[in-house]
């Protein structure tokens, strides 16, 4: 396995650090929990049509067609339409799920114990998409602002990762160059081909690499002591 020598690692919040999937996934159980509308439609239904209408509202809103506000309305208000349900309450469906989904938010495995190894050897930061409001309640639990130097969420710069202005600007926060940064992301689009395209080095987390992933990340890796051997921490 190569080894890693970068200046300052970056970090991906979501489905790197920690297990968004598995949050909203639950919030959208207890979603369907709490309404009695969805007498007759299964949770999978609901977790599956929601998916569907959500990826495609955030690759609406990562180009710039949509703001934040019509992705919020859309992805519940579309949602309860595809299934045949009062789509007048998406307001109070969104409420409803932004505090379940709260409630799920928890460390991916070995995610917690090496960063925190990582952060005691390296300088480290945060890099993340994501409303801002929400990824910053996710910082705050999780206490992140004590280790990391430098916290870079895409709506406070005013585009979405992949886009170079993201990591451009986090590139000039850290005062290091862009080929002793590294970035430890789990999305091959925003994370791999963003990161490589900015010469950063990257160590991509995914359980089902791509051929497109071997060329362009530094280290691919589905288990965090992997990193940890990468990077020479003990």
């Amino acid at each position: 396995m190569s080894q890693l020598n970068p200046k300052f690692i970056y970090f991906d919040l979501d489905d790197t650090l920690l297990d968004h999937k598995k949050a909203e996934q639950a919030g959208l159980r207890d979603v369907h929990e709490h309404f009695d509308m969805f007498n007759g439609i299964s949770e999978q239904q609901l977790l599956d049509t929601y998916h569907h209408i959500n990826k495609g509202l955030w690759e609406e809103y990562g180009r710039g067609e949509i703001d934040r506000h019509e992705l919020h309305r859309r992805r519940f208000q579309e949602t309860f339409r595809d299934l045949g349900v009062d789509e007048h309450m998406h307001e109070e469906a969104g409420k409803v799920y932004m505090n379940y989904y709260r409630n799920h938010w928890e460390w991916l495995d070995g995610a917690n114990e090496s960063y925190h190894k990582i952060a005691q050897n390296f300088e480290v930061g945060i890099m993340t998409n994501g409303f801002a409001e929400t990824q910053w309640l996710k910082i705050d639990q999780f206490n992140l602002k004590e280790t990391a130097r430098h916290i870079v969420i895409s709506e406070e710069v005013g585009e979405m990762k992949p886009h170079p202005k993201v990591f451009d600007h986090a590139t000039d926060l850290t005062g290091v160059k862009r080929e002793d940064i590294l970035y430890v992301g789990d999305s091959f689009t925003t994370d791999v081909v963003g990161g490589s395209k900015a010469n950063w080095k990257i160590a991509w987390f995914t359980k089902a690499p791509i051929d497109e992933g071997y060329k362009l990340a530094n280290l691919i890796f589905d288990d965090f002591r992997d990193l940890l051997k990468a990077l020479n921490v003990k």
